[in-house]
């Protein structure tokens, strides 16, 4: 009898200034790898329950706030112009290092990166970040951190960062894959007609 695979929380975490397709690239990916919604089920947070004003005025209506959403399984630390402010408000900072703890992957789109440094999660780690910020985040993260500039994405295991972008879409498959498996991975793809660029 094959095993029934529990149910994954997906929280997107998103804030004022996000960038639309950083945040909505991989809620789309980790939807159509969903099964349904049987294998992820994903959902928007915010610091508070207000409106968030992503880039270029789009309005969104965070499903819960840090304080009362579904215990993560799944985190992703989108970016944008909105994250050079965020990376440094400590609730938001002290939640993603709190909530590190316990999840099974965090996944940090373009320069989410400046979040993750903030929290202290990227001490000895490989990462990346959009082209455009890769001095901003050499700035922040300690000097045992390996900056790939060149990388779409890269994996530490529990962190996975990627960068600018669409490449938060490529680095969500990439999750998928490891998660749920390749054929998995391609379905969701393909659902999205979506041209996905391993790494």
């Amino acid at each position: 009898m094959e095993q029934v695979r529990q149910t994954r929380n997906v929280a997107v975490l998103i804030f004022e200034q996000v960038e639309p397709l950083d945040f909505a690239g991989p809620f789309e990916v980790f939807i159509a790898g969903s099964n349904s919604g049987q294998d992820f089920n994903v959902f928007t947070v915010a610091e508070n329950d207000s409106p968030i004003k992503a880039s270029g005025g789009l309005s969104i209506n965070p499903a819960y706030t840090i304080a009362n959403c579904p215990k993560p399984d799944i985190l992703v630390v989108p970016g944008g112009w909105g994250s050079r402010k965020e990376m440094n408000n400590e609730t938001i900072t002290n939640w993603i290092r709190e909530t590190s703890n316990d999840v099974e992957i965090i996944l940090s789109v373009c320069t989410g990166a400046l979040l993750l440094a903030k929290a202290t999660l990227l001490d000895g780690l490989k990462v990346t970040t959009n082209r455009l910020a890769i001095n901003e985040l050499r700035d922040v993260v300690p000097t045992s951190t390996e900056i790939l500039e060149e990388a779409r994405y890269v994996d530490n295991g529990k962190i996975v960062l990627s960068a600018g972008v669409s490449a938060g879409m490529d680095a969500a498959l990439y999750v998928v894959e490891k998660l749920l498996g390749e054929d998995t991975a391609i379905e969701a793809a393909n659902i999205m007609e979506y041209d996905w660029k391993r790494d």
